[in-house]
């Protein structure tokens, strides 16, 4: 009998989201997807931006939604996919971000020491296309090969992870819409109705060079604007201090940082291989644990988590400077004379209240992932070689900053 279930999603960015299918239902419905309700898209940039509360499902059925809408256009310029490819397309982006931990990308690699999402994203489909008793089973493997760019039509990749992806799409519009900064909107409907395919990879036709050139300069503004806003920077750095004296103390065998939460096991085993990794408990893991422990850990005998919980939960985050230069020594010894003065503590705890470090972002990569335009005249170009293109070495050249935190109290 065939499936005739279907089910409209009403997303405030894209509008109605159609889900019509068995294996689409199935990856919704599984636990480990229903995760990602409690797991923030943006980490801690609500403390910046108020309304940056939703979250990686939102985002994901948005990408899905998107991936549909790419699929549909490249089919009626008469590019070939079947509906199992479509299928397995629309699982993979769905898929994408499922490896995700909590606060997103803020604790990537701080809860799992060197580990990152997409290799836990990997591993979770590779279980669930192997789960027994699951619609899933046996369904995933395409999907898989296309996630991992095993599949000869290498599109269908470039559609979920490239320069011009529908995560990108996605996620630019989103995060633009919920923290209010217009920066960040693109014409991402413009920019798939000109997506098409030449030598089994994706390209744009030349009259979408204005709007692709409009979504590489939305992201650079809304990186430095908002992802990388500095204030940002400082409650996700307070963050990931707290989970890094946690795990401190714990090694000290301090076993007063222990929650009683699934969070315990995951401080005693940060340096854990991912071939070992536990997905049920990763994947039962998720903010409310995080902000539990914070919680918990503000009352804490030692000073130093304490202080830091108590910072983030009523916004007192570290006082950041961001700069286009290396800290200088003179700097740098002001800002830890300061915090010597301001607490008593020893050196090595003084590390968890006064910092440097640098962050930076390549916009565009000029390598074998760069956009492809397809000329009027029928020709291939790379879009930084199109004569007038916006697209320069300040785009495709990384930038770094540099900043500094301290504990301001």
């Amino acid at each position: 009998m065939a499936f005739t279930h279907r089910k409209i999603i009403n997303d405030p960015v894209h509008g109605f989201i159609t889900i019509n299918d068995p294996i689409i239902f199935g990856i919704i419905g599984h636990p480990f997807y229903q995760r990602l309700r409690r797991i923030q898209q943006m980490a801690l940039a609500q403390l910046v931006y108020p309304g940056a509360v939703h979250t990686r499902l939102h985002h994901s059925l948005g990408a899905y939604h998107l991936m549909t809408i790419a699929i549909n256009e490249l089919k009626e310029k008469g590019i070939e996919i079947t509906p199992q490819e479509a299928l397995a397309a629309k699982a993979a982006i769905l898929l994408h971000d499922i490896g995700h931990g909590p606060y997103s990308h803020a604790l990537e690699k701080v809860l799992l020491k060197g580990i990152d999402h997409e290799s836990i994203s990997l591993r979770i489909m590779q279980y669930l296309n192997e789960e027994e008793n699951s619609i899933l089973k046996g369904q995933l493997s395409l999907a898989i090969q296309i996630f991992t760019n095993q599949y000869p039509k290498k599109f269908l990749h470039q559609l979920i992870s490239g320069q011009l992806d529908v995560d990108r799409l996605d996620y630019l519009s989103r995060d633009s819409f919920f923290t209010g900064v217009s920066e960040g909107v693109v014409g991402y409907e413009r920019i798939l109705k000109m997506l098409t395919v030449q030598g089994n990879e994706l390209v744009v036709e030349e009259k979408g060079l204005n709007s692709v050139e409009k979504f590489l300069f939305a992201r650079q503004l809304m990186y430095w604007q908002v992802y990388r806003h500095k204030t940002v920077v400082a409650s996700e750095k307070m963050l990931v201090k707290i989970i890094e004296r946690a795990q401190y103390l714990f090694n000290q065998n301090d076993r007063t940082v222990l929650t009683g939460s699934l969070l315990d096991s995951f401080l005693a085993n940060a340096n854990i291989q991912l071939a070992d990794l536990d997905l049920t408990a990763y994947c039962n893991l998720d903010d409310t644990d995080i902000l539990f422990a914070i919680k918990q850990w503000q009352n804490n005998s030692d000073p130093v988590i304490s202080m830091l919980c108590k910072g983030l939960l009523n916004r007192k985050c570290f006082k950041c400077q961001i700069q286009p230069t290396p800290i200088g020594e003179e700097q740098w010894l002001k800002a830890n004379q300061t915090i010597k003065e301001r607490f008593n503590l020893s050196e090595a705890d003084l590390g968890f209240l006064c910092f440097k470090g640098t962050v930076s972002n390549t916009l565009y990569k000029n390598d074998n992932e760069t956009i492809k335009i397809l000329l009027k005249s029928g020709e291939i170009a790379n879009i930084s070689s199109i004569q007038n293109a916006l697209i320069v070495e300040s785009l495709s050249a990384p930038v770094k900053k540099f900043y500094i935190c301290l504990l301001n109290e």
